[in-house]
Parts: C-alpha cells; structure tokens; sequence
C-alpha cells in the first residue's frame, strides 16, 4: 500500500509561475575579517518537474544560495537582500514559524555528507518517520509505515528491519538512501540536492541518480543540483546556472551549456576535466590561479585575474573596472562580443574538448 501526503505528479493547484523564483539575490556574513559577500546578484528560476543544475568551485555560492532558500543561516551574523519566491510566498521576510512548516514538507534538501547530517542517536526509521508526523499529524504507527515504505521506495532491502538500524550501521550509499527517503517522506515540491554523489563509487552514483529521476517523474518534483561534477550534470539536469564568486557567469539549457558554452570559466571547467581519448600521462588544463576572497573581491568581472582572454576585450581596462551584467534566458556574463566567443569556442577551445 502507498501512502502520498499529494497526488504523485500532480502539480500545485495554487502555482501557476516558476516553482522557485529568486530574483537579485544578495547574502553576506559579518566576520572578524569583515564583511563575506557570498552571494551578490543571483537571478533564477526553476520550473515543476525539472531540474537546474548549480556547478562551480567551492566558495562559489551554490550551497549558500541553497541554504538561504531554506532559511538555515544564523541571523545574527547574516544579511539576506532581495527576494526569494517559492510557489508565490516570499521566504526572505518569512518568519522562522513559517519556515518550519515549509522545511521537510513543501522544500527539502539532501545534505553532502549524510553520516554527519543524521543524528547517531536515534533509529533511521525514527528520523525518516519524525517530519511526516510533525507536517502530516499523523500517528506514530503510520508515520512507521511510511518510514518503511519509502526506505523500500529508495531501494534499501528488508526495509522493515533496516529502519530499526542505525545510521553507523548502513553503509554510505545506504545513508544516502536514506537521507533521500527523508527528504522525499513529505512528497516536497522542491528539492534541493547539495552534491548527493560526493564519496560514492560510480555504481552508487548511478543508482542514486536514476533514484532521483524515477521518484522526480513520480511527484513532479523541481530539483535544484549543486555539484562539481559536469558528467553528472550532463545526465542529471534540464538546465544548468554555472556560478563564480558569488554570481551567476553563464546559464541555459543542458545542452546549450556543455554544447556550445559561452564564458571563459565555463570554457575552464570543461577543459579541466580528463578525457577517455587522451594519450596515458597527459596533463590536465587547470584554470590558473585560485578563485578570489569574498572578503575583497575583484572590481569588474569578477573573474578577470585568471582570464586568458581578457586582453581581446574592446575598451582599455574594460573588465577590471566594468562588471558584466547576465541577460535572462540563454546568456554569459563576459564583454567578449558574441562573434568573439563563437570564433573562439569554436577555433580554440572544442579542439581540445574532442
């Protein structure tokens, strides 16, 4: 028997835009150092049932972003600016009652390293069963059931005893598992997956990611995506949102991205990965130098400093002193003209892609 807190692919009677609208973003911390602006600017939107795919360096802002929709920074040390949009309710002015009763029920999000994120205290079944009875109000004995149902959802064997484990007692592609059974209890409308594969083998990685995309075609789910890894991305999401420093460099479709990407740093990203047809001992092409401290931050594109092609830029000191603004839909956030990154896509970067 299936127990759904929704109708499984039913969309939101009340949603009628995007499921996820963020809309000039702005998240910093107040440190000892000073101020971290860790994200500044962000635009995006994520429609029901598909999935964005968030790719960039560590300290990028991609697990921030996540972080701030959910509303799990401390607010004492956080200023949050802009606005945030989930099926239509503002979430940046919402209060931390709100909140909780958004967190595990209407957004949920699969944590990177499920050993630390899941109390050693208690049961997987407990864990699993504790937020549907919190949002559903249903029994102890229901909510048990549903625990064992949706660990056998997610592919864990002999779920019934298993839920009585726990967490030291699975191993990590288990734990990850069940850490998506968690997030999936409440049937949410939004996921958001903060680098789910970390530390997995392949055959894990695989099972969790074909996981993700039977359960998204069984709810509808939006699924945001954050990882560093682009192979994963090419199979996993609709569109992808590549970030630098705290803002978005380039965004389109799956296939426009990886295709015929359009900004420098993308260039860099996909350059950097090996490749099957290389000669055995060839060097990787690292994107030079390292990405740049949120406390002081570049002027102008922020990504300039390790830029090969910024000296083809029209205007004397264009990019150190003038930032480059990301246009809606299909765009890169460069001052290279659009001629110019075609011409150079395609005669000096995709020969070395193969």
């Amino acid at each position: 028997m299936t127990t759904l807190t929704k109708e499984a692919g039913a969309p939101n009677p009340a949603g009628t835009g995007p499921l996820l609208s963020v809309r000039d973003l702005h998240v910093s911390f107040r440190t000892e150092d000073g101020v971290v602006r860790a994200v500044d600017g962000l635009s995006f939107d994520l429609e029901r049932g598909r999935t964005l795919g968030i790719v960039g360096e560590s300290g990028s802002g991609k697990s921030v972003t996540n972080l701030t929709v959910l509303g799990l920074h401390n607010p004492m040390f956080t200023t949050v600016e802009g606005e945030i949009l989930l099926d239509g309710q503002e979430l940046t002015t919402a209060r931390e009652s709100e909140l909780e009763k958004l967190r595990g029920n209407k957004v949920a999000m699969i944590f990177q390293d499920p050993l630390t994120a899941l109390s050693p205290y208690y049961t997987v079944g407990r864990q699993i069963a504790e937020p549907y009875m919190k949002h559903t109000r249903a029994s102890k004995k229901a909510a048990w059931e549903r625990a064992v149902e949706m660990l056998g959802k997610v592919g864990i064997p002999n779920p019934r005893e298993r839920a009585k484990d726990y967490p030291h007692q699975f191993s990590g592609g288990m734990r990850q598992r069940a850490m998506i059974a968690m997030a999936l209890v409440c049937d949410p409308d939004l996921l958001i997956a903060d680098e789910p594969t970390t530390a997995l083998d392949v055959t894990v990685q695989a099972q969790i990611l074909d996981l993700l995309k039977d359960l998204q075609r069984e709810f509808g789910t939006g699924i945001v995506f954050i990882t560093h890894d682009l192979g994963v991305i090419a199979d996993m999401a609709d569109d992808i949102m590549v970030m630098y420093a705290g803002s978005a460099v380039e965004r389109g479709t799956t296939d426009e991205v990886l295709r015929s990407p359009r900004h420098p740093y993308t260039w860099g990203l996909l350059n950097s990965m090996p490749r099957l047809d290389s000669d055995l001992g060839a060097q990787l092409s690292p994107i030079p130098g390292s990405p740049p401290s949120l406390l002081h931050p570049p002027t102008g594109c922020r990504f300039h400093p390790r830029c090969g092609f910024r000296d083809r830029v029209e205007g004397t000191g264009r990019c150190v002193n003038e930032r480059p603004l990301l246009a809606p839909d299909r765009a890169s956030a460069c001052h290279l003209t659009a001629e110019q990154k075609r011409t150079i896509f395609i005669e000096e970067i995709k020969p070395r892609l193969g």
